[in-house]
């Protein structure tokens, strides 16, 4: 016990003592902006963007209220010029080594510093350094950024190709330049020239931080921890650490667990001028694993590598660190290839969604606003996002999230949708831009796997681009599917071999083979049969894939949403301009949802109320797809729906909307992708229950099957019994007849009712219907209320004497609240309590809130459709 006191005392005392560090110096103030042609300066924020400072000065309109965005189009075609003053401390200029670091510039930009240029950059995803130290003086520096028309740049480019590149979401009509697809010359993210469910604002500014830093002598670049082998009994660990010395000479590298208060290597090398990488390996004993959401704790260890030279302590670079083995396991099954994930040296299911960019304008994304987004990730039992390639690399702090709370990243490269011209100066380019990226990402637990693309390998064979450049011109196709393959067959994957070794890259996504063949039994897909094939919502319990790593249905947000981007009451039509302006799925995409509705559900009665019903359209579908997916496993192991949020107010298929409100279909993700999951089903005419487990161990409980009347006159049929459930994996537990179950009751009176409870005692339920929605003869729900104050906000009791299916709660002129759970079914009798978060005092929380069902929003029977 002594010598672990005197350990400790001595592992503090040894990293508590620093000198001659490198100086940071953050550029973020003072800086002022004016349109290159315009003499009027004004205040700017860095990081951030034009449009937000043009906004803070009220010289456009916010682009997301109503028509806006139509009247900020020339904001693109302009050049703009930001500049600051700033001095510099003695101790920071007497630096032998004084560097300007823009960890973002969006996106060419021309950078002069007390009048010389010191840097040209045209790549809005790359980190770019410049030495400065022969232009720096003590008082009084100019520092002064030139971005140009990211418009005006790449217009030449698209007029001097005899062919256009394919960019499907390219909206250029909107941007006012025709059909100038020009995107695809610019390295910046794809969804700021607009996409099915984003508007077109192309932005430039200083994006991300901008700082000086300055040493002496050496200095840390980074350290890669390469975890080799991992088990339960020891973790090996190659770690490469990248030193950058003025001169020859001799150093000590340690690397510090200060999560177990030891030192796990220490280590005196021979330094060269220059860049240096200096391989250390060490040994961990018993490590604590890092396990995703919903299987243990994502436990992060803190690690340090400590620089010393001459005795002093020169250089720190923290490192926080999950241990875990991860593969993705591709083999040949009975049924073709399989693919999954394997954490820990266990099969896992993904479940989790397609993550977009929080806003089209990323500098407003707080810290809290990316908080929010993982956590409600976690809330709805998610163990996975897939970044996605039209979007950003994102910031450090959301992978750190995803580290923290158990949250595995897919993470796309940048390209989506579209094809490039990879050559030359532009290939080199997207390597940088790779090298740049996997360095800063590698060393998260989160990552899981890199991807070259999306869909841009299933748009050139599936989507009728290849024929018609070959009918085009056989040499344009050849040209561009020699870019391609150069592209995400050779120098991608060399960037992740060298910088992420044992990593896992997949070309493309959907990707089965390199023909683009749409193989279910191989690969991932991403299914859009129902959505844009229009088939039947029951398709989403039959289609079948080894991984969906896309899959939606669209909806409206809630009305309370589109109240604050769509104030007027002429707004409130779909085919309303503003209505049609907030959907960008295609001109008849609303209509498709309503025709989905009349379809499989009833016509609302009023704008409101076919919200609340797109929403809920949207959950069934959703839910149905994800219960499939999960009951096909271990054929399936993965369902990623599309999409998780959105970056500007819209109808869209995201499951909360831009102001981070749940829409019903993420309170149904809760259930669904819960740690077990009893799923109903009739396959024939037979009723199956399944249970589906994600635990690692296997469990037993007891199902409960009820057959209960709508009209709350009683039980149909009751069953009950002990059954056992299997670990990690999908296992019908119970299956009857359906004419059996009903006993002459009618399909449409009644609604399937199961219950599964562990030996824990914790609860599983849900309900399944044996009808189409608009069949089923739900009775004019009375819902009973009782409000009582809780910590927070309050606890609100609801009851009904028959069945109410869908009971939505809301405020009305309020979204600064959240309700535990929503759009829930009521049982005949059976009270249901949710929590209220909101600080409305208790009078005006009970004269706004608002509780709806099914029965409420629908038209009755003989009143003229609302819509048309």
């Amino acid at each position: 016990m002594k010598n672990k006191i005197l350990l400790t005392v001595l592992f503090i005392a040894f990293t508590s003592v620093f000198y001659a560090q490198p100086v940071c110096r953050y550029l973020h103030e003072g800086w002022s902006f004016r349109q290159a042609r315009g003499m009027n300066w004004y205040e700017a924020s860095v990081p951030g963007t034009v449009h937000t400072d043009l906004i803070n000065h009220k010289l456009i309109d916010d682009p997301f209220y109503r028509l806006n965005e139509r009247g900020v189009q020339w904001v693109d075609k302009e050049d703009w010029i930001y500049r600051t003053e700033f001095d510099v401390t003695p101790e920071l200029i007497s630096k032998k080594n004084i560097v300007l670091c823009f960890e973002g510039l969006d996106t060419y930009a021309d950078v002069t510093l007390n009048g010389e240029k010191i840097l040209s950059a045209d790549n809005m995803f790359r980190e770019w350094k410049v030495d400065i130290k022969p232009f720096l003086k003590l008082r009084g520096n100019i520092l002064q950024v030139y971005f140009h028309s990211p418009i005006k740049k790449a217009m030449p480019q698209w007029e001097s190709v005899p062919f256009q590149y394919r960019s499907s979401n390219d909206q250029s009509e909107n941007g006012g330049i025709f059909d100038r697809k020009v995107g695809v010359f610019v390295r910046k993210a794809g969804y700021h020239f607009g996409w099915d469910w984003g508007p077109r604002l192309v932005t430039s500014g200083i994006w991300r931080s901008v700082c000086i830093e300055a040493w002496n002598d050496v200095r840390l670049i980074d350290s890669f921890y390469n975890q080799k082998s991992v088990t339960a009994e020891q973790a090996v660990i190659d770690v490469t650490v990248e030193v950058l010395a003025d001169m020859e000479t001799e150093a000590d590298i340690s690397i510090l667990n200060h999560t177990d208060s030891c030192m796990e290597i220490q280590k005196t090398v021979h330094l060269s001028a220059g860049l240096n990488k200096i391989p250390v390996s060490f040994i961990m004993k018993k490590p604590h694993l890092w396990w995703t959401n919903g299987l243990g704790e994502p436990f992060l260890y803190d690690f340090s590598t400590i620089l010393e030279l001459d005795g002093k302590k020169i250089d720190r670079k923290k490192e926080k660190l999950g241990i875990r083995s991860l593969k993705v396991v591709t083999a040949p099954d009975k049924y073709g290839e399989s693919f999954y994930f394997e954490l820990n040296g266990k099969p896992l299911f993904a479940k989790g969604a397609n993550y977009i960019p929080c806003d089209n304008f990323l500098t407003r994304v707080t810290d809290s606003i990316y908080e929010k987004t993982i956590q409600d990730a976690v809330s709805a039992n998610m163990n996975m996002l897939r970044v996605w390639g039209g979007g950003v690399y994102e910031k450090d702090v959301f992978y750190d999230l995803c580290d923290k709370y158990g949250i595995l990243v897919w993470q796309d490269f940048m390209f989506a949708c579209s094809v490039f011209p990879a050559e030359g100066e532009f290939l080199e380019n997207i390597r940088k831009e790779a090298i740049d990226n996997v360095r800063r990402l590698r060393n998260h637990s989160c990552i899981a796997l890199w991807c070259g693309n999306n869909e841009c390998l299933d748009a050139w064979f599936n989507w009728n681009w290849k024929t018609t450049y070959d009918k085009q011109n056989p040499v344009y196709s050849e040209i561009i599917w020699k870019q391609f393959k150069d592209q995400y067959f050779v120098t991608l994957p060399a960037v992740v071999e060298e910088y992420h070794p044992g990593a896992c890259y997949r070309k493309s996504s959907p990707y089965a083979d390199d023909n683009g063949t749409r193989n279910h039994a191989v690969g991932d897909m991403h299914y859009w049969e129902v959505w844009q094939g229009l088939k039947p919502l029951s398709e989403f319990s039959h289609e079948r894939s080894r991984f969906f790593s896309e899959y939606g249905f669209q909806s409206f947000p809630e009305f309370e949403s589109i109240k604050r981007y769509a104030p007027l009451a002429e707004d409130w039509n779909l085919t309303s301009e503003v209505m049609m302006s907030h959907q960008r799925g295609g001109i008849k995409a609303n209509q498709r949802i309503n025709d989905f509705l009349l379809s499989d559900y009833r016509q609302p009665k009023d704008f409101r109320s076919f919200t609340y019903m797109s929403q809920l359209l949207q959950a069934d579908a959703m839910k149905m797809a994800m219960e499939a997916h999960r009951r096909d496993m271990p054929y399936c192991m993965g369902s990623l729906v599309w999409q998780h949020n959105d970056c500007w107010p819209v109808a869209s298929w995201s499951s909360r909307d831009f102001y981070g409100r749940w829409k019903a279909q993420h309170y149904f993700t809760v259930k669904s992708f819960d740690d077990l999951l009893v799923s109903p089903i009739v396959e024939g005419d037979i009723l199956k229950v399944y249970v589906v487990s994600d635990r690692l161990k296997k469990t037993s409980g007891t199902l409960m099957v009820r057959i209960i009347r709508l009209d709350g006159t009683g039980v149909v049929r009751e069953i009950t019994g002990k059954v056992p459930v299997p670990a990690n994996t999908s296992t019908v537990v119970w299956n009857e007849k359906v004419e059996a179950l009903l006993k002459g009751t009618s399909r449409e009176d009644v609604v399937v009712h199961v219950a599964y409870q562990d030996k824990g005692g914790r609860e599983y339920t849900n309900n399944y219907f044996l009808a189409k929605q608009k069949d089923m003869h739900y009775k004019d729900a009375l819902i009973h209320r009782d409000i009582a104050v809780v910590e927070g906000g309050y606890e609100v009791t609801l009851a009904c004497d028959v069945f109410a299916r869908g009971v939505f709660l809301s405020i009305e002129d309020d979204i600064d609240n959240f309700v535990s759970d929503n759009y829930v079914d009521l049982l005949p009798d059976k009270p249901v309590k949710v929590k209220v978060v909101t600080g409305l005092p208790l009078s005006q929380f009970a004269e706004r809130l608002r509780i709806v069902s099914f029965s409420d929003a629908v038209a009755k029977s003989g009143v003229e459709t609302w819509n048309r």
